[in-house]
This record gives C-alpha cells, structure tokens and sequence, in this order.
C-alpha cells in the first residue's frame, strides 16, 4: 500500500499544477447536458463485443476498425448513436497545449474522410 499512496500523491501534484482546459469544461458540461436530454441510444453494433455466436450473427463486431491497423493509430469510424454522431464535444482552444491538439485533430480529420 505505501508504493500506491505514493503513486497517488504524484498524480496529485501533477495534476494540480497541470495547465487547465476551459475547453474541457465546456466540453463535459455539453456532454452532460446530452446524457440528461437525449435518449440513451444503444452502442454502434460494430463496437459491441461479440461474445457468443448468437451476438456474432447478430452482426456485433462487424465491420469495427482497429486503430492501431491504422497509420498515426487512428481511423475514422462512428463511435457515437447516430443521433449525435455528428456532435464534436471537445474543441480545443489555440492556446499552449491545446493548440498542437487541436492540430492533430484537424489533420486526423483531413486525412481521413
């Protein structure tokens, strides 16, 4: 236990003086007002577990990409209910940390429709 306590303490202080995400914020606030308004749709059958025949021929699993098959480990698939498929929770603002995010995305995006 005294290994985990100190592991614990890291993370504490790393976390505590991390940079802040406004950004963030506004992200899970949006996200939690649709888990409260929206109607909780099913997982996208391709991300479902097929862990019995019968799941297997119900069409769980297929057609799911593996990120890592992919060049930069990403692929374009929808990960959401197709109500909010099109929804983008998280928008990074161009400052400090967030601007070489918000870069990434924006090439994952373009190289991948």
């Amino acid at each position: 236990m005294p290994e985990g306590n100190l592991a614990l303490a890291e993370a504490v202080v790393y976390l505590a003086t991390a940079p802040k995400s406004n950004s963030l914020y506004a992200a899970y606030s949006n996200v939690q007002q649709d888990v409260q308004h929206t109607r909780n749709e099913p997982v996208p059958l391709h991300l479902r577990n097929a862990v019995t025949n019968l799941m297997k021929d119900e069409g769980y699993g297929k057609g799911y990409k593996y990120a890592h098959d992919y060049p930069g480990h990403f692929v374009r698939q929808q990960n959401l209910p197709d109500s909010i498929k099109d929804k983008r929770y998280y928008i990074p603002s161009e400052q400090g940390d967030e601007s070489e995010i918000a870069a990434r995305l924006k090439e994952w995006r373009k190289d991948n429709k």
